[in-house]
């Protein structure tokens, strides 16, 4: 990532068909935003845009959050930018008071169905979360990329309803 920035205002020309969908996202895509150089880089605008203007709604988990805090203030130490805490802690209320990003924290019920998923798929609890979190909103949980450890489980995580931004690039 060569240029990391934080983008503050409203996207135009944008135009792909969403629809009114509901997204559960995962860190990935919320830390990739950042890069202006990445290939996903007008899927993610395109998508915030439509969240800004209430098409589409952007949901995450409390542990999503807690890991984008961690890699968002890790990138902007790497890059050298001045206080690299404070600016992730920024990046995160723009996203919440901005893109209007919905935050869900775990209760019983989402804890336990994490956990559930932990056991089959073994993959990160946070990609877990996000699996568990759109299963009860009943929405799409949406990844950058197929990581290494989802390769073996590809299938099962496409009948869970699993996307990808990557698939969108082929």
């Amino acid at each position: 990532m060569k240029n990391i920035f934080l983008k503050k205002k409203r996207l135009k020309g944008l135009s792909r068909d969403e629809g009114n969908k509901v997204y559960v996202v995962d860190t990935s895509v919320l830390i990739e935003y950042l890069d202006e150089t990445s290939p996903f880089a007008k899927d993610i605008e395109l998508l915030f845009n439509k969240a800004i203007q209430g098409e589409v709604v952007l949901c995450t988990t409390t542990l999503v959050v807690a890991e984008l805090l961690y890699v968002a203030s890790r990138l902007y130490r790497e890059f050298n930018i001045p206080n690299p805490n404070e600016k992730a802690f920024e990046y995160i209320t723009w996203l919440k008071e901005y893109v209007k990003l919905r935050v869900y924290d775990l209760d019983d019920k989402l804890a336990l169905r994490i956990g559930e998923l932990k056991k089959k798929l073994r993959i990160a609890l946070t990609d877990c979360s996000v699996i568990a979190l759109a299963e009860i909103l009943n929405a799409i949980p949406l990844f950058k990329r197929v990581e290494n450890e989802m390769k073996p489980i590809l299938n099962e995580l496409r009948k869970l309803g699993v996307k990808f931004l990557e698939d969108r690039l082929k």
